[in-house]
């Protein structure tokens, strides 16, 4: 019946069996390998790992079509490798800068250049790191702006780390007239800095006062805030500056 109607019983019955035993290779492949990955991956504490995980799952099944392209289709998996081959050049073309910003996150994550809570400086860009995915980085500056850098970018730009000493830095320049105590000034400009700054100053750190050089206006030296990574520092710099003038043995100029 099978050979009057035209139809290949045995031949569909042979195709069937290789493509069932090729599935459940594909996916007994997929499941161990997929674990393993889980296992590497879950270790690495990368964040979005399951990029990878759809990447591999995906080459596995595409390998385990092109082995059964032949036997149970009938089609030659050359021609199909080869225009695959050009529509992934194509897409690749068109989109240049999203696979670079994904190459180069994958760059950041695992060398672990760049971490959520870190405070970086990139270019005119300073703040602190409040994500990482595989396009961009997140930086949080002062003030509560936030700054979407492309991961191509990153990857490409001096990168400065602050230490936690610099975070808060703010430094407000003081001129101080000749024969005045320098002790008693850093004293009093401590004192100030306590009364005036309670609610920005980080109790971390201490406030303190360093002088530098000599000018012909007196001695020149700086009070070295610390604030909050909240508060922007020209905030507390203006606060202080109110409250240091007048001071008596402030010089006129620095």
């Amino acid at each position: 019946m099978e050979h009057l109607l035209g139809i290949d019983a045995g031949g569909w019955l042979d195709k069937g069996v290789t493509l069932v035993v090729a599935v459940v290779i594909a996916w007994l492949i997929e499941r161990f390998v997929i674990r393993l990955m889980h296992k590497l991956l879950d270790a690495s504490n990368l964040p979005s790992a399951s990029l990878f995980i759809n990447i591999a799952r995906a080459v596995i099944w595409v390998l385990a079509l092109l082995s059964v392209m032949r036997p149970v289709f009938g089609v030659d998996p050359a021609g199909f490798v080869a225009a695959l081959g050009v529509v992934s050049i194509a897409v690749s073309l068109g989109m240049q800068d999203t696979i670079a910003n994904i190459v180069g996150g994958i760059s950041l994550m695992l060398s672990k250049a760049v971490q959520p809570g870190d405070y970086i400086s990139v270019g005119d860009v300073t703040g602190e790191v409040t994500d990482v995915n595989w396009r961009s980085t997140t930086v949080m500056m002062r003030g509560g702006a936030q700054e979407v850098i492309p991961n191509s970018v990153l990857s490409k730009t001096a990168l400065t780390r602050i230490t936690p000493w610099s975070v808060g830095y703010c430094g407000v320049p003081i001129a101080v007239v000749p024969g005045a105590d320098l002790d008693a000034v850093a004293d009093e400009c401590c004192r100030v800095a306590a009364r005036e700054l309670a609610d920005l100053l980080d109790p971390a750190f201490e406030t303190d006062v360093v002088f530098t050089a000599f000018t012909a206006y007196g001695t020149q030296g700086e009070v070295r805030l610390h604030v909050r990574r909240d508060v922007v520092c020209s905030t507390a710099q203006d606060r202080l500056a109110r409250a240091l003038s007048g001071m008596p043995w402030l010089a006129s100029a620095l």
